[in-house]
């Protein structure tokens, strides 16, 4: 006979209690425990047959099977294509455009497969036959189904054999062996194991929707992440057009790689060339404006940082900044006044990343050093002129990888100078066209763009 077991977990992050408790004692998170039930069957036994290890060097291994999913952007971020049997985690706020995506790539992918399954405990149908007509899908190998029950799901899915599924979203899903509501830590955590191994038995790729909370993770048991093999976070202002899906974690590929998208009324359209976009309504001849070379896996990008650097009218000068780590400014502040002499102690100083992106790459400090010093002074810096370079503590400019691709990239949008490390412009083995400029620290770079 079964037995009823009751416990408190929290929805936080799973940690289990057996009598309710208004504070986590694990994550410090308050009115979270939520009283769950779990039936407990005495004298079970396994029906799995136990598997022998085997040596290493006697397991055959090969190439990973990719398949495109149509949307090139995506498949960069993917490591290429969507790998057979693989788990893929995306989440993002809500309306950013998670099943706008992965329907469109159901679409592309519907033309290698005979099949492709998309299911929905959010919506019916015909709701999501409205979404495909306003994106000009209409294929008859793309199947809805609207359903919350794991089990159905899997056995529709083993009967029908689809090229690929779409969970949306896995907080909806629930589990009959589990007692507690969709959508508990639970429920989330034997869902998604449960989808993994059918992916891992079928060799079918799973897409699995999640929601996230408003600090941006996404929501339920940390496990989730780590019992999928892709997660891709969409990131962008609902405000804004642009969405920027980013790589958190890719067993089969970098998780340095980004897609960029733009929202429109038939969906989400590629962009291939981001910077000519996030340039392209820069000002020119205006302080406190500069371009900075980034690079986001194997993709140059060039994003340009602003600076608004005024005298403060309270106590506490302020400090902020958007797109950029808000202590790494603080340490450049810092370097500024020191190393270079300028007097930031009474001004308020604001940093702004063009474009909703945000970097983390510090190849960026020469670009964030130059921008408030132009802002400071109040002199324009050269529209023709981009840079890049890490600063040190005592304002040495140091190298980065990847020079000459940021150069090459930077010569396609037409600019003309560079800036840089001393030691970068020394092992350059090719200039692009371009006149390339080195310097050894904060001084002499600002001396060469003339503030």
């Amino acid at each position: 006979m079964a037995k009823v077991k009751t416990f408190y977990q929290c929805q936080a992050c799973g940690y289990v209690s057996a009598k309710w408790l208004g504070k986590c004692p694990d994550c410090g998170e308050w009115n979270t425990l939520v009283e769950e039930k779990k039936e407990v069957r005495q004298g079970r036994n396994s029906s799995r047959a136990a598997r022998e290890p085997q040596p290493l060097n006697t397991i055959v291994s090969g190439k990973e099977k990719r398949t495109t999913t149509g949307i090139k952007e995506l498949d960069r971020v993917l490591g290429g294509g969507v790998v057979a049997g693989s788990v893929i985690l995306v989440g993002g706020d809500p309306g950013i455009g998670k099943s706008t995506v992965l329907i469109q790539a159901l679409s592309g992918l519907s033309k290698k497969y005979e099949s492709s399954l998309y299911v929905s405990g959010e919506e019916s149908p015909e709701q999501i036959k409205l979404r495909a007509e306003r994106l000009s899908i209409d294929s008859g190998k793309i199947l809805l189904l609207a359903e919350t029950s794991l089990e159905t799901i899997i056995d529709t899915a083993s009967r029908l054999e689809p090229g690929a599924i779409v969970i949306d979203s896995i907080q909806t899903m629930y589990t009959e062996e589990i007692l507690s509501a969709p959508g508990s830590v639970s429920q989330v955590r034997e869902c998604a194991a449960r989808l993994m191994f059918f992916a891992k038995k079928s060799g079918i790729p799973v897409f699995i929707v999640g929601h996230v909370t408003k600090e941006g993770a996404i929501a339920g048991p940390r496990v989730l992440e780590h019992i999928v093999d892709t997660v891709l976070y969409f990131e962008g202002d609902r405000g804004r057009p642009y969405r920027i899906l980013r790589t958190v974690k890719n067993r089969f590929g970098s998780t340095n790689e980004i897609g960029v998208f733009e929202m429109t009324d038939a969906g989400l359209s590629e962009i291939e060339n981001p910077s000519e976009l996030f340039l392209s309504e820069r000002p020119h001849n205006v302080s406190g404006s500069t371009v900075a070379a980034s690079m986001e896996g194997t993709r140059p990008l060039m994003v340009e940082i602003q600076a608004l650097v005024s005298p403060t009218t309270f106590g506490m000068p302020r400090r902020t900044s958007i797109g950029v780590d808000f202590n790494r400014v603080n340490l450049l502040t810092a370097v500024l006044e020191k190393k270079a002499g300028l007097h930031l102690g009474g001004m308020d100083i604001f940093i702004n990343i063009v474009g909703g992106l945000k970097i983390i790459e510090p190849a960026i400090d020469l670009g964030i050093i130059a921008t408030i010093a132009s802002s400071l002074r109040d002199i324009p810096i050269d529209p023709k002129i981009f840079m890049f370079g890490e600063i040190g503590l005592s304002g040495e400019i140091r190298a980065v990888a990847y020079a000459e691709q940021r150069i090459k990239e930077a010569s396609k949008i037409g600019f003309k100078k560079a800036l840089m490390s001393r030691t970068n412009s020394e092992r350059l083995k090719e200039s692009f066209g371009l006149e390339i400029t080195g310097a050894g620290n904060v001084e002499e770079a600002l001396e060469n763009i003339g503030i």
